[in-house]
């Protein structure tokens, strides 16, 4: 754990030396809010802070581990470290104690601009409910990021990373809501998990039941995606030490 800590510790410092990286992470979520939430907030302002916050988290586990990971293997620095008798597991800790920094950080931010611009109705049971929804939820789309890290090269992460993170966060309704999107849209985005997970945020700032169904779906999709990671994680070692 220790060492996790360290590794963590210096692996965001190295981030937010990159402003680059660190100014739209924090800053890209808010902005779209602005953008796309506060024209069409009437009467839907905690359903779409809740979708935002779900953009912030969703931009963290494409980029951070998804580019972030494909990046580092292309660094001879990465090979020297996956010599050193530290673990697989210590070393995902760490990156993963530093994806939440910043994740949090990107969270409060919409939070911030979101409640003086929107004021939404939202309890004190409410946001733990969403904070709970979106640490849990947020589970599949770090491991697909971590499956997108070891199974793309590093120039072509970027734009892989980019489509898929547009396009799910659209066509699952973080930017709308659940029922912001056209009808042909509407029609097929039921099997997306960025769906499933924004039908959990949603009733978790409503006051609502969590129906199990979207539950299993995000669990399913964890179990897909962590294969994948694994399988790509071993398939890269396979060809940097055969």
């Amino acid at each position: 754990m220790r060492l996790a800590l360290v590794h963590a510790r210096f692996g965001t410092l190295e981030l937010l030396r990159y402003p680059s990286f660190s100014a739209p992470t924090l800053a890209l979520p808010a902005v779209f809010f602005v953008f796309f939430a506060l024209p069409r907030a009437g009467g839907r302002e905690a359903v779409l802070l809740a979708s935002f916050a779900a953009y912030a988290v969703l931009s963290v586990a494409f980029f951070q581990f998804g580019v972030g990971i494909a990046t580092d293997r292309a660094r001879p620095w990465e090979t020297y470290v996956r010599t050193l008798p530290v673990g697989a597991g210590a070393r995902m800790a760490a990156r993963a104690l530093s994806a939440i920094v910043f994740a949090a950080a990107s969270v409060g931010v919409v939070v911030v601009v979101a409640v003086p611009t929107t004021s939404p109705d939202i309890d004190l049971p409410a946001w733990g409910r969403l904070a709970v929804a979106l640490a849990a939820g947020s589970v599949p789309f770090t491991l697909l990021g971590i499956a997108l890290g070891y199974w793309l090269p590093a120039k072509g992460a970027l734009p892989v990373a980019n489509i898929l993170y547009l396009t799910l966060s659209y066509a699952g309704g973080l930017w709308t809501g659940p029922t912001g999107l056209p009808h042909a849209v509407e029609r097929v985005v039921g099997v997306l998990p960025t769906r499933q997970w924004g039908d959990v945020l949603w009733s978790a700032v409503l006051g609502r039941g969590w129906p199990i169904g979207h539950w299993l779906a995000l669990a399913g999709y964890a179990v897909v995606f962590g294969v994948l990671g694994v399988w790509g994680y071993r398939r890269d070692e396979g060809q940097r030490f055969r």
